[in-house]
């Protein structure tokens, strides 16, 4: 559905009315386009003292041909050169290009005193950062700090990423990675999404990386050889999933209900897959789709994306669609999940990816039964999570406001409000959900594990 808002705020009466009375200024978000680098612009590079990742961050510059400047710093240029980075000097004080993309390692903050390194190094570039542009801090992952002081500062690095993505607007994202120190070698793909169009409407993050497997990809075609499953892939969402991995590479076996069948069958006509017709929440679901991706050499990744709403407040609310959305959104899944890896039906190194809501984090009037069920989500991915073997990972996504047909269904006041409510002033689009579940599917992603991503221009609900 076309936003008609954003459209009038391009215009030059809409420039001029939104300017005066302070009404929010929506930019067209720059999203991946095929064939496209990481990173169109120039990247700074900021790093502290006793940093531990500074290195493995310039050999993923390097890796994408990133046009690269840090400030003059003996250490820092020290390690670009060892990871055969090309770098050129920034000064604050002279002039310098605008940056595409701000990369800070505030991994050796080791007390708050040091978190002044900060605000040290973004005061003087917080307004040289492009349109659509991208700043990603890396830290220790608290968890993990070598001492009380250190976790302390490091977890304040939470409120300086999410208040920065507030302040910066122009569709400029901010996120935090957290990383256990002996993790450095899976940093990378979490780096390429951050830092690429492809996390257009991903802010405000905080995500952790783990030491795992280090497993090397073709970045052009990243699922190359996977066997991928969707659910619910009939339409919206679910489309837009089975297109983005095939794109990168992946098989993708379109999942729906008998009467979606005509759309299912277009779905995979497109992108060279195919189609399960079945009934997520029927007792054999898992034994049926083990069975059907034996037939393509088994199943790498699986997409938890099927769900329904049946609203109403809890006080008129019947019981079936309770039971419905329960079923459907949060039983099956966890069922269908039980019967795979008692069976041994995934692969080694294979992705499970599951769909929440911000209504799962923030709860939503006349949603108990949705929310509880997108709660419960999170929770199979969390506790799930340490449970797996093989190098297999669990992790969701979490959407807000995504321009879908429900969406459209919405009452005007309503979707406005949810459109205007989040950092980029917007509603997000299928193919956001998509690329961040095909990050989440990469084999390169094999240090990514029980993280739980919104996808929602860095919502204010539950923010």
């Amino acid at each position: 559905m076309t936003d008609q808002y954003q459209h009038f705020s391009t215009t030059p009466i809409g420039k001029f009315v939104i300017k005066h009375l302070g009404l929010p200024a929506p930019v067209d978000l720059e999203r991946y386009r095929t064939a496209t680098p990481v990173i169109q612009g120039a990247v700074l590079l900021g790093t502290t003292a006793q940093a531990y990742f500074t290195s493995a961050i310039a050999e993923t510059l390097r890796q994408v041909h990133a046009n690269t400047y840090v400030v003059e710093d003996a250490g820092l240029l020290e390690q670009a050169k060892n990871a055969d980075l090309d770098v050129s000097v920034f000064s604050p004080e002279t002039k310098s290009p605008r940056f595409k993309a701000i990369v800070f390692d505030a991994s050796g903050i080791h007390s708050t005193e040091q978190l002044k390194d900060i605000y040290n190094f973004f005061h003087p570039i917080a307004r040289q950062i492009q349109t659509s542009g991208r700043v990603v801090i890396v830290g220790v992952d608290p968890d993990r700090a070598e001492s009380v002081s250190q976790a302390i500062a490091q977890r304040a690095l939470v409120g300086f990423v999410k208040s920065l993505g507030k302040e910066l607007r122009k569709g400029i994202t901010a996120q935090l990675v957290y990383a256990a120190p002996d993790a450095a070698e899976n940093l990378a793909s979490t780096l390429r999404f951050f830092l690429s169009p492809r996390s257009a409407y991903v802010s405000g993050q905080v995500v952790v990386v783990q030491k795992a497997d280090v497993i090397a990809v073709d970045w052009s075609k990243p699922l190359s050889g996977k066997t991928a499953l969707v659910t619910g892939a009939s339409r919206g969402i679910g489309e837009a999933i089975a297109h983005v991995l095939a794109r990168d590479g992946a098989h993708v076996i379109c999942l729906d209900v008998e009467p979606q069948q005509a759309d299912l069958d277009r779905v995979a006509q497109s992108i060279g897959g195919s189609t399960l017709a079945l009934d997520i929440t029927a007792a054999d679901a898992g034994k049926k789709i083990a069975q059907a991706c034996q037939q393509q050499g088994g199943l790498d990744i699986l997409v938890h994306n099927a769900g329904v709403t049946r609203d109403k407040t809890l006080a008129n609310m019947k019981e079936q669609f309770w039971d419905m959305v329960i079923n459907i959104n949060l039983s099956a899944a966890e069922r269908i999940n039980h019967y795979l890896l008692e069976h041994n039906a995934l692969n080694e190194q294979g992705r499970i990816v599951c769909v929440s809501s911000i209504s799962g984090i923030a709860g939503n009037l006349g949603q108990t039964n949705y929310a509880t069920s997108k709660a419960g989500v999170i929770g199979l991915v969390k506790y799930t999570a340490p449970h797996l073997k093989k190098g297999i990972t669990i992790n969701a996504v979490a959407p807000g406001f995504i321009e879908t047909q429900m969406t459209a269904a919405i009452p005007f006041a309503i979707r406005e409000a949810g459109r205007r409510m989040n950092s980029m002033s917007q509603g997000g689009l299928p193919v956001d959900v998509a690329e961040t579940i095909a990050w989440f599917a990469a084999p390169a992603s094999s240090g990514v594990n029980a993280n739980i991503v919104r996808v929602c221009g860095q919502s204010l609900l539950g923010a």
